[in-house]
């Protein structure tokens, strides 16, 4: 691809860098650009450039922020003793959509996956173990992907909220979402009907895992 300004073809390439967005996607998002008013390109840049420097993430639930708590964790109408467990934000932002969860979240990061190079301890599992421990929690909602890595992490968490790894009983019930989503499926991908009834529907953890 030959472009007669290097600066066009500079701004062709940082957008080419954004996911799902090739040469010729870049190029057209660019010249789109061209076309608009100054004071737009110049909101818009603002705009990225404030978010980059500016969004924090929630110190309680690592959901993203504009201040040390994000809006969920600080809404008094959400059931605060119910944590949803996921793996990304893109998950939280699926769940809230289907308008079918009134608890919070907790953001784990990421899923156990040895392959990948990614452990328990580079996701933020013991800040959640510590949290149902502080907060007593009544329910814990596991709403990963089903997949291997998934299951996996589900049963780490759950043993180390056994009896034996914290040294007494917590009054919790532990569920997961109904298999309403196919496994070695994205909830990102998921319809909001089926992820909404999988949440209804959800099942104890250890019928699950057994299962």
């Amino acid at each position: 691809m030959q472009f007669s300004s290097s600066l066009l073809e500079n701004a062709v390439s940082e957008f080419a860098k954004l996911p799902g967005i090739g040469k010729k996607t870049a190029l057209r998002l660019v010249l789109h650009l061209l076309k608009q008013d100054t004071g737009d390109v110049n909101n818009f840049s603002e705009v990225i450039a404030r978010m980059r420097s500016e969004i924090k993430f929630c110190q309680r639930c690592f959901n993203v922020a504009d201040a040390d708590i994000c809006s969920i964790c600080a809404n008094s109408l959400r059931k605060q003793e119910i944590i949803c467990v996921v793996e990304n934000i893109r998950d939280v932002i699926a769940i809230e959509s289907t308008q079918q969860f009134s608890g919070t979240y907790h953001v784990l990061g990421g899923v156990i996956s040895p392959l990948d190079g990614i452990g328990p301890d580079q996701l933020t599992i013991e800040s959640l173990v510590s949290r149902v421990q502080k907060e007593k929690t009544e329910e814990l909602i596991f709403a990963l992907n089903p997949t291997i890595q998934g299951d996996t992490t589900i049963y780490y968490i759950q043993k180390k909220l056994s009896p034996a790894s914290i040294g007494h009983p917590l009054n919790l019930r532990v569920t997961t979402i109904a298999r309403g989503i196919a496994f070695g499926g994205e909830l990102e991908y998921a319809d909001e009907l089926t992820l909404g009834r999988s949440l209804q529907n959800r099942m104890p953890v250890d019928k699950y895992v057994s299962g």
